[in-house]
């Protein structure tokens, strides 16, 4: 038998975990400057410097959506394996575990009816029998 312990919670893990946060939040802050600073050049230089960093992110955009695209037709195809697999797999395996319970119901019906009903009448006509006697006074307690 297991007992239960509780949790005990590793300290080592909390400073490894803010130095990842302050890490991941450094880089974020970091982006953001250089985006700034970015938005500022462009600003500053001429229209042929920027339509060509623009057309450069609009590029990089219609890769982005073309990726996510990818990613959404194997999520849909992802969920119709799931779905076969609940209908072809799961669904017989409910369907025997019910008819499982039901002959299992008809066995303990079977059982008490059967078996364990005949002793318990044997059992309590033994117990009215002592207690016949006891009282006849032929048996003492």
């Amino acid at each position: 038998m297991e007992v239960n312990r509780p949790v005990q919670h590793n300290t080592q893990q909390s400073p490894n975990i803010r130095k990842h946060i302050s890490l991941i939040l450094f880089a974020f802050i970091l982006i953001f400057i250089a985006s700034i600073a970015g938005i500022i050049l462009l600003a500053r230089s001429d229209v042929n410097t920027t339509s060509h960093i623009r057309d450069i992110f609009i590029i990089i955009l219609a890769l982005e959506f073309l990726f996510i695209g990818v990613a959404l037709i194997v999520l849909v195809i992802q969920l119709a394996v799931l779905l076969n697999v609940l209908e072809n797999e799961i669904k017989p395996i409910l369907e025997t575990t019910r008819e499982t319970i039901v002959t299992l119901k008809g066995t303990t019906a079977f059982l008490s009816k059967h078996a364990i009903k005949p002793v318990i009448n044997l059992s309590s006509a033994a117990a009215g029998m002592k207690r016949l006697i006891e009282f006849i006074g032929i048996i003492r307690k």
